[in-house]
């Protein structure tokens, strides 16, 4: 059976006919991180919604296996403060379900996830109290506290000092050894090196 859980083929984006992707082929395999680099404007927070399903192709297709869970972490998440939400109240969102209420394995599995970002003792604090890196990390936590079989983050670090670079890239390795994949947008050169994978984007056209 093929490792591979999401694949894209020839696809492509346009917006009001201009191109922003092109011809994209890719294969995503579980126990894999896959970062993507380029310049700002390069298609990379396009790409990863298109992966994620947030955004159809105008061209080609994405495939994802079937039954498979993903978590996605936006660049522009602004929305989320206008909510009167408490950090811990954001992470738990990661836990819902439609089906049953938050567990003591829920609840245990949030403790531990703030503990290990530093946000912990922020648990009552409002979002929109926050600084820049602490509302990072709490959105960080969100997304990786998912039972998800692929992880997408769009620039996740980018607002963070080193230590709490050092404790994302951590964690996103604990996620890929369990047998997760994670496909990562970023300007930082070290976490590229991380990756398993490194595919580059120069205008429309990816270059792996």
């Amino acid at each position: 059976m093929s490792a591979d859980v999401l694949t894209a083929e020839h696809a492509g984006f346009r917006y009001a006919d201009v191109p922003v992707l092109h011809d994209v082929n890719l294969r995503v395999e579980a126990r894999s991180m896959l970062a993507l680099t380029g310049a700002n404007g390069a298609g990379k927070s396009t790409l990863l919604h298109l992966l994620a399903g947030v955004t159809p192709p105008t061209e080609g297709r994405i495939l994802r296996r079937p039954g498979t869970r993903l978590a996605l972490l936006p660049q522009r998440t602004s929305d989320i403060d206008a909510l009167p939400l408490t950090v811990a109240e954001c992470v738990q969102i990661g836990r819902f379900t439609l089906r049953r209420r938050l567990s003591r394995d829920d609840r245990a599995r949030v403790a531990a996830i703030m503990q290990r970002l530093d946000i912990a003792h922020l648990a009552r604090q409002r979002l929109r109290e926050l600084s820049g890196g602490q509302r990072q990390r709490t959105l960080i936590a969100q997304a990786l506290v998912q039972d998800a079989d692929i992880y997408v983050l769009d620039e996740p670090t980018a607002a963070l000092d080193t230590r709490s670079r050092r404790q994302v890239h951590d964690l996103l390795a604990e996620r890929v050894a369990t047998g997760a994949a994670v496909i990562i947008a970023s300007h930082d050169p070290t976490e590229a090196t991380l990756a398993t994978r490194t595919i580059h984007l120069q205008g429309a056209t990816p270059v792996a």
